[in-house]
Formats: structure tokens, sequence, C-alpha cells
């Protein structure tokens, strides 16, 4: 059994909304020696806290009051990254939502605590955690401060020093490498282990790579046998659903996503996409069904989405149901005023709804409300983006609609992007408009990093990391630009010196490259400069002293 002094200086935080079970986690914790307790009676509470401190271990009541349960509360704190890798996260939960909370394999916390349980449950539970998280920790460490480089070696002397953890050491190294954009080296690795145990998860992750190597036909074969062998493997659901939309099958998406979500139907993003790809196949049944379930479960989390209620007016209008879409805008206004964003979804909205009804003089109205907003609010997605534009185009705002696309052009991830927001005017018969307003948004993207790179080179360094921090917040989406940022904060760092708040926003760019453009020869460079950097001025403290090279 654990010692009690290996839980001394570890900090905790219970949720849960019985204020008597509350205090007797409290008195449980404290008997297993953990000191630095605190709590919160709701998910929204805990975020809150999450936002300004971190933990060591959360206890987590999956029953929680106001409509959300513990495993959405797992979902959005991974999802925006409110909780370090190293946080051991343990779901409280009876017998009877224990067969619930199970099946949703992608999302498993660090173990589960089944009512009734003792102190010594507990300590047991936790000491194990704690020894785990103990060996894994140079490596979070590691990863923390985006020295993925050298975590990658750390697996191999952690998988040396703790043979026990061998397989997850090397799962985590095979993670890593596809992180970096390297699915040639993940490969070998997935693929002995699976054919060394036949691990789910390491057949996924060959699956995975290949889709990262562009091969989806061969992605989709392999994800398709692996659900043969095993029918509730949710992760491998939601990755044939994007092969098939990557080679353009909507129908075949919706159904992998479908049969996901019937085996766990509480997790908000994957019900979001299921209604996104539903609604692309022109399912609006299925799309209505599942939009107005993502808005109901969407509307007790702390991160509710205005863009879920466009979607769902979308399918209502498609439905011919003027009566319901009004109650959704009705309700948008409601409940998510002032939020961002949703002035311009309630307009898009309203715009739908009157270019349904024939109210010409509120649909101008509506549209005109909605390209004003959409001037003032950097966040709505190009897919809003771009229905805004579809319905300037269609009553005749082409003006209008040109202003908003050549923004979602400005903003294109990648070639595909660009030639979707093209086919908005293609559609409508104004091709040379589509390629006028390309060339253009191209132009401005070129101006926006050449106006950064002049500021850089008469060093001015810091000018040039606001410029395109300012450029990255107007195009998110952009590779170029997030890439550029990069390049002028390693800049920065460079010839100023260290600096903490530059430091952090360096791997939020670099994350963000790796996200839009994982095939970019230019990403091992940046990487290296960054490590460079990283091994000049050791701001992590002692884990930098021992961090082997960048190579």
């Amino acid at each position: 059994m654990q010692e009690m002094k290996d839980f001394k200086g570890l900090s905790a935080l219970i949720i849960e909304p019985h204020g008597g079970m509350r205090s007797s986690l409290h008195n449980m914790l404290n008997l297993c020696g953990l000191a630095k307790i605190d709590d919160a009676a709701s998910s929204s509470q805990a975020i809150r806290m999450l936002g300004n401190r971190s933990y060591d271990l959360i206890l987590c009541e999956y029953d929680l009051e106001g409509g959300q349960d513990g495993q959405q509360m797992l979902e959005d704190l991974r999802h925006h990254k409110l909780i370090h890798a190293s946080t051991m996260f343990f779901m409280v939960t009876g017998e009877g939502s224990f067969a619930r909370v199970v099946s949703a394999v992608e999302l498993l916390p660090t173990d589960y605590i089944l009512k009734p349980f003792t102190a010594d449950n507990m300590l047991e539970r936790i000491g194990r955690a704690v020894d785990k998280r103990a060996a894994f920790m140079p490596v979070h460490e590691l990863i923390d401060v985006g020295n993925e480089r050298a975590a990658i070696a750390a697996c191999g002397d952690g998988a040396t020093l703790y043979p026990r953890y061998a397989t997850d050491f090397l799962r985590l190294r095979a993670e890593l490498h596809l992180l970096l954009g390297e699915a040639a080296e993940a490969e070998p690795i997935y693929a002995s282990l699976y054919d060394a145990k036949a691990i789910g998860w390491a057949r996924l992750g060959q699956a995975k790579t290949l889709f990262q190597l562009g091969d989806y036909p061969a992605a989709q074969t392999m994800l398709e046998g692996l659900l043969e062998h095993n029918r509730r493997f949710l992760d491998a659901y939601d990755w044939l659903a994007r092969t098939h939309q990557a080679q353009g099958r909507t129908r075949e998406a919706q159904h992998a996503l479908a049969e996901a979500v019937a085996l766990s139907p509480h997790a908000v993003r994957r019900l979001r996409r299921l209604g996104e790809a539903a609604l692309a196949a022109d399912d609006v049944d299925m799309a209505e069904k599942v939009l107005k379930l993502v808005v109901s479960k969407a509307k007790y989390s702390e991160f509710r989405d205005p863009e879920d209620h466009v979607r769902l007016v979308q399918t209502l209008v498609r439905k011919n149901d003027p009566l319901q879409a009004g109650a959704v805008i009705r309700e948008l206004d409601r409940t998510m005023g002032g939020q961002p964003n949703t002035e311009l979804c309630s307009a898009l909205c309203s715009a739908m709804l009157h270019g349904q009804t024939g109210n010409q003089v509120r649909l101008a109205e509506s549209l005109d409300a909605a390209l004003a907003a959409n001037r003032h609010s950097g966040g709505a997605s190009n897919a809003v983006k771009t229905e805004l534009a579809r319905y300037c185009l269609a009553h005749g705002r082409e003006d209008g609609a040109a202003e908003v696309m050549r923004e979602v052009m400005r903003n294109a991830p990648d070639s595909a992007a660009m030639t979707r927001a093209m086919a908005v005017f293609e559609q409508a018969g104004r091709d040379e408009l589509a390629k006028a307003l390309a060339r253009q948004s191209r132009q401005e993207v070129a101006d926006m990093v050449a106006a950064g790179a002049a500021k850089a080179g008469q060093g001015d360094f810091r000018g040039a990391v606001e410029m395109m921090s300012e450029a990255v917040t107007r195009l998110p989406d952009n590779p170029q630009v997030v890439f550029n940022a990069a390049v002028a904060a390693l800049k920065c760092l460079e010839h100023e010196g260290w600096d903490e708040r530059l430091g952090q926003q360096v791997l939020v760019f670099i994350a963000g490259v790796r996200r839009l453009d994982p095939r970019n020869p230019k990403l091992p460079v940046l990487s290296g400069l960054h490590q460079q950097l990283l091994r000049k001025y050791k701001p992590a403290g002692p884990a930098w002293m021992h961090a082997p090279d960048a190579r």
C-alpha cells in the first residue's frame, strides 16, 4: 500500500453537488494524507477554479446537477486544455452509471471509484495513480514546455526504468511522433505493438498514420477491419468518419458517426459532428433530432456555442418549420445574449427565417445586422460566414457576399477550403468574381506576412510579434499566417531574451501550425529553433538541465 508521505504536497479538487458527500470525500482525502483540498458544487464553479489554478488530483461525481454529467465535464476540460496530462482525474460513480460511462473509452479518466467505497479503497486507487504519474512526470513536464523531441527520448528512458509501463511509454512516444507530423516514425511503433499484442488502439494508431500520410482508402480499410473485431471502439468510428469526409462521402461519414453515438450518446462534440454530417448529407430529419440534442446538452456547459443554434435553424428552415425556427432564435437571444458571435448568429438565423417566410424588409434588416456584426466579431467559423455569404448572394447582396468570402478565403486552412469557398460564387454563376476574390485574398495575406517580416528586418521584433499576433486573431486557420507568427515570436525571443508570456504564445503558434499543416516541410526547422532557445534559456528549470538535445 502507498505510503501516506507520498501524498503530502498534492493538491485536490472535489467536484460534488451534495454538501454531505463533499464533506465525506474531504475527510477521506485527509485520511489519505492530502491537506490542500478545494471543493466545487457544480461544473461551472469547477471550470472557473481550474481556469485560475491547476490541481494534481480531481475527484468528480458523475451525476452532477444542472444538466451536465461528469463525462461531459471531462470532455470540456480535455478539449479546452484546462487540465494537464499529469492531472489524475477520478470519476466517482454508482454501479448504475458505471455501465454508461465506461463505454466512452476515448475519454477515459485515470480511474473510476465505485460507490460505496472506503478511505482504504480510495488510498489504494490514488496510490496506483500516483505511482504511474511519477513515472510519467518527466515526459509530461517536457511536453508542457514544448520539448516534444526530448519527451520522445524520455519515453525510452521511462520504459527502461519502469518496464511495467513499457507499453504506455511506447504509445505516448508514437503519439508524440504523430503530433510532430512524423507518421513514418510512429507507424512501426504501432505496428510492433499490434503484432505483439493485437491491441486495438495500436491498430487505430496505424490508421492515423495512414490518414496523416493522405492514404485515405488504406486508412478506411484498416479502420473497417478494426471495427469488425470490436464494434464498440468509439475512436475508430470517429476516424472512419474523417476518412469518409476526406474522400467526399458525406452519407458514409454520417453513418459511422451515428453508430458511435448509438453506443455513447453523451459526447457533445461527436453529436455536433453527426448533426453537421447529416446536414451535409441532406438528411434533415436526423440533423434536426441530433442538433436539438446538441443545443439541449450544451446549454449546461460553460463553453456553449451559438453556432449550434445556427445549424439547428438551418435544418428547420430546410424542413419548412418557421415556428420552431423562431423559437430557437428566441432561445438563443435569451440564453446567450452578450456572448461573442451571438449577435452575428442571431442575425443570420433571422435572415434564414425571413428568407423562408418571404418577409423581404425584415430579411434585408437581418442581413445588414449580420454583416455589421461580422465586421466587429472575430471568432465566427468559416462555415457560418460561408452561410452568410450564400444568403447575401441569394438575395442580391453581392457586395456583402464578396466582403465576407474575401475574409473566409484569407482564413482558408488549405487549398480544398479555398476551392469550397470559390464554389459558393461559382454555383451562383460568378466564376470570375470567385477568381478575383481568391487573388485578392492571397495578396492580402502575402502583404500581411511581408509587413511583419519588414518590421523584424528593421529590428522591431516586438512590433513584428504584435502585428502577426493580430493577424492570427483575424485569421486563426491560415497556416501561412500562423507559421509566420511563430517565426516572429521565436526571433523576438532569440534577440531580446526569454519572456514567459511570449514563450507560451510560441507553443500555441507551433501547435497551430501542426494542426493546420502537419506535413509542412519547415515544421522541423521551426521546432528546432524552439528547442535551441529552450536549451539556451532553460526556462523550465531542472527539467531542462538533463533534457536530451533536440535533433
